[in-house]
């Protein structure tokens, strides 16, 4: 299926919607990586909204990327409560450990304040992060991106 046909796909599942706008744009961004200008310009279209409202939403959301990013991602919560339990001492080992093969974004709450420090790939969470479990999640994943790039690469 063509790009434009799977957003076509997504704009149809949430048109019917009331405040279609934020749903759409996360399908969007996980099924292609990132909203981009053409994208934005068919969502306005197809909502009936000026291409500034949406670009006004997309530049606004931390969630939403304009390029995409071919690296994995780890969130890594860094609100009050995650603060509280030690999150930025981890910070220079993850950032070590990611190097400039894995994101390493900062979110504000995942919601798990009691078991912090926290971490989200995906729609995984993690929880009670230390320096080595935080390393390791980060290895994995870049190990993991890896092994797809190898196997992208290999002839059919």
């Amino acid at each position: 299926m063509d790009k434009a046909a799977r957003l076509g796909e997504i704009i149809a599942v949430h048109a019917g919607r009331e405040g279609p706008l934020l749903p759409i744009l996360h399908d969007v961004q996980r099924a292609f990586g990132c909203v981009s200008a053409q994208a934005q310009q068919v969502i306005a279209k197809a909502l009936g909204l000026s291409r500034a409202e949406v670009y006004g939403v997309v530049s606004f959301y931390h969630d939403f990327t304009q390029t995409p990013d071919p690296r994995p991602c780890v969130e890594l919560c860094r609100a009050e409560a995650c603060q509280a339990r030690g999150v930025e001492a981890l910070v220079s080992a993850a950032q070590t450990a990611a190097g400039d093969r894995v994101k390493l974004a900062t979110v504000y709450c995942l919601g798990l304040c009691s078991v912090g420090p926290t971490a989200r790939v995906g729609d995984t969470l993690h929880a009670r992060l230390d320096a080595a479990r935080l390393a390791a999640l980060v290895e994995a994943l870049e190990a993991k991106a890896g092994a797809r790039l190898l196997l992208a690469m290999m002839p059919a």
